[in-house]
């Protein structure tokens, strides 16, 4: 009786601190080595360039890596009065991961499912976000317990999938959209990621796979395509060194559809 009474004590605290967030976005992929995580870490970005109040939660338990995409790395996040307090990257972006919450890079995290389902409850019951406007969620690849227990838990939250040109990763990607549909989860649209290599010495785009296959996936199941995104060197450079490749590039090819991502999501949502 008492674990019902518990579980039903931390789904109305979920419920509570899910109510102050206006949009929450899933951001998951078929396979690892799709650039999920860079995709989730941008459009967060973008969104809190534009002024909007954004959180970034990393849910990938057993490697998670926005702490080293943003410069976090040996930060932790506060606690206080039994709430997680993230740690905030910009006036307009938050950030938890489990990275922050152990406090150890390096330390595996060695659970299995239903352990890994009460972790990420209380993620979601304990972190004190305030008011919200956009949750990113950043799912480990695949359609194991993370993504499930998020679309279990937050009954509202709409996805966005990431994929390469690959036709190894488009394959793993109709699984994932089949295990949306499944759940019924609104699907805000998908992108492709390296779509091309910009050569650094001519800056022209260099087809380094088939190209469009993202796209072509996405017109077979009548989902939003987001926009392709090309390699950059300077992005696994800036990636590497912790800072999102929106500051200073803008402009540049991964720029520019980054941005026009972060818009298609926008306009969706917001707009």
């Amino acid at each position: 009786m008492m674990d019902l009474l518990d579980r039903a004590a931390v789904k109305e605290k979920i419920d509570r601190v899910m109510s102050g967030i206006r949009h929450k976005i899933l951001v998951l992929s078929g396979k690892g080595g799709v650039g999920k995580s860079t995709v989730a870490v941008h459009l967060a970005a973008d969104l809190a360039n534009r002024g909007l109040q954004v959180g970034l939660l990393d849910v990938d338990l057993h490697g998670p890596s926005l702490p080293k995409m943003l410069g976090l790395t040996g930060r932790q996040v506060t606690v206080e009065e039994g709430d997680i307090l993230p740690v905030a990257y910009s006036p307009n972006l938050k950030v938890v991961s489990m990275a922050l919450v152990l406090g150890d890079t390096d330390t595996a995290v060695i659970w299995r499912g239903p352990r890994k389902g009460g972790a990420i409850r209380q993620l979601l019951s304990d972190v004190r976000w305030g008011s919200l406007d956009f949750l990113i969620v950043d799912a480990p690849p695949g359609t194991g317990d993370e993504p499930l227990s998020i679309a279990k838990i937050i009954p509202d939250v709409r996805a966005v999938v990431v994929t390469t040109p690959q036709e190894v990763a488009v394959e793993d990607v109709r699984r994932s959209l089949q295990f949306l549909k499944k759940l019924g989860l609104p699907i805000l649209g998908l992108v492709e990621n390296m779509s091309g290599l910009i050569c650094p010495h001519c800056g022209r785009e260099i087809d380094l796979f088939k190209k469009g296959g993202g796209q072509a996936l996405a017109e077979e199941w009548g989902v939003p395509f987001l926009g392709s995104v090309p390699l950059e060197p300077r992005l696994v450079a800036e990636a590497d060194s912790g800072h999102p490749f929106l500051q200073g590039h803008e402009e540049s090819a991964a720029g520019r559809a980054f941005r026009a991502i972060g818009e298609a999501v926008y306009r969706q949502l917001a707009g």
